[in-house]
């Protein structure tokens, strides 16, 4: 018997570049492009289905940057990102049916694009101080809530931890750390909230072996990178990100 996975070639055509763009996301080299991945299938498929098939791919990826990233985590820094991270899903469950994703979609969209014109006009000097532990309160928890509505919680905590300054290497880490968190506490709501059926699984497994390929791609090219470029990478994934959740919430 052949599990009912989806079939259409023109959903596969925009599935596997988001899935590659989600694992070179995850490894850490252009940080902020994984957050196109449901914008682009949901040119295919609805936003939430997009993301339910997301979550086994996710998760391998997840468990791939972990182990690729080992050593490197910040651990006083995930301490205090991880409760509000929660507490963002938790938000996101309880409004998921109240909430329309385009619009939610949007309202991110705009959020990281008045965060890049900021660090663009207004950059940041050597002895600027660190951003407050409220604001990063707060926008860690708007992370945790975009997260669950459409896996784009980059942007938000991103733009928290970006003028903190870590290394390449130790930014990456504590993200594959706080979303392996995250990622994973969204399974029983998903499934509570009817995303998680056979179709939609079974077209995930039919998307797993691109997983690791971006993982691996993007932790070769991570390692090798400039901290510099890096940042100037991790803007413009966080720019096009911007510009499509924009479109896909008020213009599309």
């Amino acid at each position: 018997m052949s599990f009912p996975l989806i079939t259409d070639p023109g959903f596969y055509a925009v599935a596997i570049p988001a899935v590659l763009l989600l694992g070179i996301s995850k490894s850490g080299f252009g940080a902020g492009f994984g957050s196109l991945a449901v914008p682009l299938m949901a040119l295919a498929v609805s936003v939430p289905q997009a993301a339910a098939i997301l979550m086994p791919v996710l998760f391998v990826m997840d468990v791939l940057g972990l182990h690729a990233w080992r050593g490197h985590f910040d651990w006083k820094l995930i301490r205090f990102l991880i409760p509000f991270g929660l507490l963002g899903t938790v938000v996101g469950t309880l409004l998921f049916k109240a909430l329309d994703s385009h619009l939610v979609a949007g309202i991110v969209g705009i959020f990281t694009l008045v965060f890049l014109a900021q660090r663009v006009l207004f950059p940041p000097r050597p002895d600027s101080p660190e951003p407050p532990r409220w604001l990063g309160a707060l926008l860690t928890t708007i992370s945790g809530f975009t997260s669950f509505i459409s896996h784009a919680g980059g942007p938000p905590v991103n733009a928290y931890v970006i003028p903190l300054r870590l290394a390449p290497t130790v930014f990456t880490a504590t993200m594959a750390v706080f979303f392996f968190v995250v990622n994973l506490s969204k399974w029983i709501p998903y499934a509570w909230l009817g995303l998680l059926d056979i179709r939609n699984m079974a077209t995930s497994v039919a998307l797993l072996p691109f997983a690791p390929v971006g993982v691996l791609v993007g932790v070769r090219l991570a390692k090798r990178i400039q901290p510099a470029l890096f940042y100037r990478l991790v803007y413009l994934g966080m720019l096009l990100t911007g510009v499509k959740l924009v479109w896909d919430g008020f213009i599309a």
